[in-house]
């Protein structure tokens, strides 16, 4: 017998079996993976979605507003990114003055052009500062109650300062507030530009949920929480509407991977106005009934809900311009055909963009 028979194995410590250890560690990330996590891998698709200013604010915004309860006051926020090359500037010139066209304010005056520090802000000067950007952004922002405010624009400006905290950049912007419409909106446009003349990324999940969340937040510190008797009259004003409504979205999150959702809830009132909403979209062809209180929604529910909501603001436009100019016409006189035999001549009496 030799002095020293112990003979060392190399390699990764194996159990008794041979097989490999697996490390507490390891088994934690392995469980995560298994359960859908994205602990320890990236599971998600490059998208794009956070780059720019506003990434990492927005990803908290997001997850505020999907938290957020039905007590908050709702806000729209419509975001558009203009390229300003070739003859775009002509286009820009011709935005600017369709938001300042006659008829938009409370009293039906022409709109009065604003910006952060003056109630009189000039068109031409902010177009002149625009020249040399790429780009420039265009938003609508809408707040569900905005009718109670006396005047929108200390709103505006309260909700642009702390859009510049969260980019971390001074904005140049001009507004015009318009109250020609169901709900007062205002229409803001921002230079492509950050306060160092560098060019202006906004990240897209900021401009689509974290400008949301920002607006909502502060009408509802300006007005307060929605009360139970405003919440519950909204939902049953928007079982019969022919837009996306909160409904629609709450259906969507909790309809199954075959599209199936159930109009069933331990709430009865919330059990109503989802039972409501479900037979209203069958009739509209947006949903079937499959039995059993379920029903299956058709693909590209979101999609065809916001496009009717668009076409429904563009008809109220159209009636309104008609009915100030004593050219509206009552229902049955007026006629939708698609099947014309001969050449329609009409008169141009407004142009314009849909808001």
């Amino acid at each position: 017998m030799s002095d020293d028979d112990f003979t060392p194995k190399l390699g990764r410590k194996s159990g008794k079996d041979g097989k490999r250890v697996v490390k507490y560690g390891g088994r934690i990330l392995a469980a995560a993976r298994l359960a859908g996590s994205k602990t320890g891998v990236r599971s998600r698709r490059f998208d794009g979605s956070r780059i720019g200013r506003g990434a990492s604010m927005g990803r908290l915004l997001s997850s505020r507003d999907r938290l957020a309860g039905f007590r908050g006051r709702r806000a729209v926020v419509k975001a558009s990114l203009i390229r300003l090359q070739g003859k775009a500037g002509q286009v820009a010139r011709a935005h600017m003055r369709y938001i300042q066209r006659d008829g938009v304010t409370r009293e039906g005056l022409p709109g009065e052009l604003y910006g952060p520090e003056t109630d009189r802000a000039d068109g031409d000067d902010f177009l002149k500062r625009t020249a040399g950007d790429r780009h420039q952004f265009r938003f609508i922002v809408s707040a569900e109650d905005g009718a109670e405010y006396p005047d929108l624009k200390p709103y505006v400006r309260r909700l642009m300062t702390q859009v510049e905290q969260d980019l971390g950049t001074k904005l140049d912007w001009v507004a015009v507030d318009h109250f020609n419409t169901e709900r007062p909106h205002t229409h803001i446009v921002l230079r492509g530009v950050d306060d160092r003349g560098d060019d202006l990324i906004i990240a897209r999940e900021y401009i689509s949920h974290g400008l949301r969340e920002r607006a909502s937040e502060l009408v509802t510190l300006d007005l307060g929480p929605r009360t139970e008797q405003e919440i519950e009259a909204r939902l049953r004003h928007d079982v019969d509407q022919e837009r996306l409504t909160r409904i629609d979205r709450r259906l969507l999150r909790r309809m199954d991977t075959d599209r199936i959702v159930a109009a069933t809830d331990n709430d009865p009132f919330q059990q109503s106005v989802t039972a409501g909403r479900l037979r209203k979209l069958k009739a509209m062809d947006l949903a079937d009934d499959v039995g059993g209180g379920r029903y299956r929604l058709t693909d590209g529910l979101e999609d065809t809900l916001r496009r009717m909501g668009e076409r429904g603001d563009i008809v109220r436009l159209m009636q309104r311009e008609l009915t100030a100019r004593r050219l509206d016409r009552a229902g049955v006189e007026q006629v939708m055909s698609n099947d014309l035999r001969e050449p329609l001549v009409g008169r141009v009496i407004r142009r314009g963009f849909s808001r």
